[in-house]
């Protein structure tokens, strides 16, 4: 029977002393203080007032995660595609391979909706006989896309995969997507195996 992961293993840790600043609207963000030359060059670090929204307004979601990736240097990329039907619950039953020892980096890319999006992180935990690592990556703020940015990547810190013949076998893991409002945008149960050879 596979190992659980409990839903309080993948709270994201908190940074002592942040304070989630009030909440504004695009419109309101465009109307700051238009004379301040700092808090232009930030509005423009996060986008806003380039380009047209593509926000579709039949769809509530403020994220959407498009696909999830893993870059091997000299090998290709193993991308997910996580637009198209079961993708997201096929990951559990479809194990992929990582060679022992290789190292590798996670990316993601996605897409932001309707309003800006505060401090996004991913929060992985990973389990294998009875023994649990959690991750956590800061991806960060983010305004809607726009015409002028239609999709976000986020390239994660390199890792190493675990080595030697007590590493090698199959780990399950929970992974989710998680703002500083506490929302979870997406949540996933998926498996790999560590091998001696890819």
């Amino acid at each position: 029977m596979p190992e659980q992961i409990k839903d309080e293993e993948l709270q994201p840790e908190q940074t002592e002393g942040f304070k989630l600043g009030e909440k504004k609207t695009i419109d309101e963000y465009k109307q700051l203080d238009q004379n301040d030359e700092s808090l232009r060059k930030w509005k423009e670090s996060l986008g806003i007032g380039s380009g047209t929204s593509i926000s579709d307004p039949k769809d509530p979601r403020k994220v959407i995660i498009l696909s999830l990736g893993l870059e091997v240097e000299g090998r290709p990329d193993i991308i997910i595609d996580l637009k198209s039907p079961g993708a997201v619950d096929s990951l559990k039953s479809k194990p992929f391979t990582i060679k022992e020892g290789a190292q590798f980096r996670m990316k993601a890319t996605f897409k932001v909706q309707h309003q800006i999006l505060s401090g996004l992180k991913y929060v992985q935990v990973v389990k294998r006989m009875g023994v649990s690592n959690k991750m956590q990556e800061m991806i960060g703020s983010y305004s809607p896309n726009t015409t002028d940015k239609p999709v976000y990547e986020k390239k994660f810190e390199p890792e190493t995969a675990p080595s030697g013949m007590m590493a090698r076998g199959h780990y399950n893991a929970v992974s989710k997507f998680i703002d500083d409002d506490g929302q979870t945008h997406l949540k996933f149960e998926w498996s790999f195996d560590i091998k001696k050879d890819w």
